[in-house]
């Protein structure tokens, strides 16, 4: 054929249907191909000569002379056909990243083979995507946003999994070459990793973004199963998740918008890319920052999500709460009007998750707990962190009207009691609770103080909380009696010598805020420093009893041999030799204890 009767005529539309002809100059056309959008005036003998499935069908109406063919299902409608009707009559065109996948679909349901043409599109198509396509990860990406519109057939063909494998396998070796990039040498002369420098082999990143959450899943998961580092995954699904759910800034900041319209403004695809990408973090902790985990529980609750996907991600906060702050806690509720102001239920299990991990950690071996560094560990460092996080968190919801008395302490009660050293910010918390909610009954009130440990409060809180008048008179009462022993240990610092300081003071030294500062095996240390001292304590305790055991035998004697007068004169001087909140001493005991008793007395009749 010439050159000359290669030529397209200009296309015919109408309203309904694009025309468009490729015919040989004074040859009328003899057959019509209708396809989804359009049909073509062609001929019968470049067609027949390359497509299996029209050489059929015009075979099977040989002897009635066929002018008519439909092709309804063809993938990629009128354009993929073009394509294919240009490459039947010799009319060169480009094959490209964004048509490959056309022409590979259009060519297998045309049966446009080997088998009936040499060099036939469909081979041509193959070659063009295991040679170039494959090669570049950019190019793999927009033939899967290509086949978006072509499955299953793109699937069937492997042209999408073809492809998914070379992102993976390019991802990951790029990022292995960026890894080798940042090695260094330290100080010391030891190889490792600088992990302030900038990691290059991520760009694929926001190439990633433009896929359908379905493909997107698929790609995810190869590049898991090739080693792709945890961070590199947790920063695309964190891009891809800017992308799908950021579009309403409701999503990740709910005070933007009145609720009714973040519920109508939702949708299936949105829940639909929510729980996937739920379901493709890393197992790894820190992979994601944990401000994002609370973005997509906030999109999660909003949703509708499922059950196991908000669970999962409760599991996941749970674990690494210590870092969270109390924005990332105050997650707004989405039920009806009558309902809290935030969602306390979803706090509640997230604080379950974290002590439920403390008490597994805590039936283990002392020695397996103490010797090993499991990142899963909850140190009391962390303990001590969550503790305050969890009372500013009280004092934050405790002024709701709705909030019941059952989920407050529900709250408080969910963390374990070593937990809290100082109850200054659960004071704080009740007390805002009480002013809140005045029409408490007595047995409630009680009930709530009974979160507090009077003996942990400051001096500051337990000045404020002698003089509460909405506290319980039992709990006033016990607050004054702390008040005395923390005055008696302060006036026992005038002792000379350590071993005549209180049993009081002892403890509250060891016990208090001081260990939470502590590595645990630190920690476990001073626990047996402490456990001694208490045995010696003890054993000092029981001579005392047995002194005064033979005091009290001495009193007897001294009651049959003397009068009154003399009794009374030799048990005052007795008794004043006992001391029972220091150690017993034969060397004048008698003026510390005249000198505390007497101080006490006053400090109680201010009081």
């Amino acid at each position: 054929m010439d050159k000359q009767h290669h030529q397209q005529l200009p296309l015919a539309r109408s309203s309904r249907q694009r025309c468009s002809e490729w015919i040989f100059r004074d040859v009328p056309s003899d057959i019509t191909i209708e396809v989804n959008g359009g049909a073509f005036a062609l001929h019968k003998f470049p067609l027949v000569s390359r497509s299996g499935r029209i050489r059929k069908l015009v075979a099977e109406h040989r002897d009635s002379a066929i002018s008519r063919i439909e092709l309804l299902s063809l993938p990629g409608g009128a354009e993929s056909f073009e394509l294919a009707a240009k490459f039947c009559y010799g009319i060169n065109f480009e094959i490209t990243s964004a048509n490959v996948a056309q022409l590979c679909c259009v060519s297998d349901y045309l049966e446009m083979t080997e088998e009936f043409s040499n060099n036939n599109l469909g081979s041509r198509g193959e070659e063009y995507l295991d040679s170039v396509v494959c090669k570049n990860l950019e190019m793999c990406v927009e033939v899967l946003q290509q086949c978006e519109n072509l499955l299953p057939l793109a699937d069937e063909l492997r042209i999408v999994s073809r492809c998914i494998d070379a992102i993976a396998s390019k991802a990951c070796v790029e990022q292995i070459a960026s890894s080798f990039s940042r090695l260094e040498y330290s100080s010391s002369g030891r190889l490792h990793m600088n992990r302030q420098a900038k990691c290059e082999g991520d760009w694929w990143i926001e190439d990633l973004s433009i896929i359908r959450i379905d493909l997107y899943q698929r790609v995810i998961t190869a590049m898991k199963c090739r080693g792709v580092r945890p961070e590199s995954i947790g920063a695309s699904l964190m891009n891809y998740a800017e992308k799908e759910l950021t579009k309403k800034s409701s999503l990740w900041n709910p005070s933007n918008q009145p609720k009714g319209d973040l519920v109508a403004g939702s949708s299936g695809h949105e829940r639909l890319v929510v729980e996937t990408i739920v379901s493709l973090l890393p197992i790894e902790k820190l992979a994601v920052p944990i401000s994002f985990l609370f973005g997509l529980l906030r999109s999660a609750v909003m949703l509708d999500c499922t059950v196991a996907c908000r669970l999962d991600l409760e599991r996941r906060i749970g674990s690494q709460i210590d870092i969270a702050t109390l924005d990332d806690l105050l997650i707004p509720s989405f039920r009806h009007a009558g309902d809290t102001l935030f969602d306390v239920d979803t706090v509640h299990r997230i604080l379950v998750n974290f002590s439920q991990q403390d008490d597994s950690e805590d039936d283990m071996d002392d020695a397996s707990l103490f010797e090993s560094d499991s990142p899963d560990s909850p140190s009391q460092t962390a303990l001590f962190k969550v503790s305050k996080l969890v009372d500013n968190y009280l004092a934050e919801i405790a002024p709701d009207a709705n909030l019941k008395l059952t989920k407050f302490i529900a709250i408080a009660e969910a963390l374990p009691a070593h937990a809290r050293t100082i109850h200054d910010g659960l004071y704080r918390a009740v007390d805002i609770y009480l002013k809140a909610h005045q029409g408490l009954s007595d047995p409630d009130r009680k009930k709530l103080c009974k979160l507090i440990e009077f003996q942990k409060l400051s001096q500051e809180a337990g000045a404020h909380a002698a003089q509460n008048e909405r506290l319980p008179l039992q709990s006033m009462v016990q607050v004054l009696y702390f008040e005395q022993l923390r005055l008696r240990n302060a006036l026992s610092c005038s002792y000379p010598e350590s071993e005549h300081k209180p049993m009081h003071q002892s403890w509250r030294i060891s016990s208090g805020a001081l260990s939470a500062a502590m590595s645990p095996r630190d920690n476990y240390a001073s626990l047996r420093r402490e456990n001694r001292e208490l045995k010696l304590e003890l054993a000092r305790l029981r001579m005392r009893l047995n002194d005064l055991e033979k005091e009290h035998v001495c009193m007897k004697r001294d009651m049959e041999k003397s009068n009154s007068r003399k009794f009374m004169s030799s048990f005052s001087k007795k008794i004043g030799k006992l001391n029972f909140f220091g150690h017993s001493s034969s060397r004048g005991s008698t003026s510390p204890s005249k000198h505390s008793q007497g101080t006490e007395s006053k400090a109680t009749e201010r009081a």
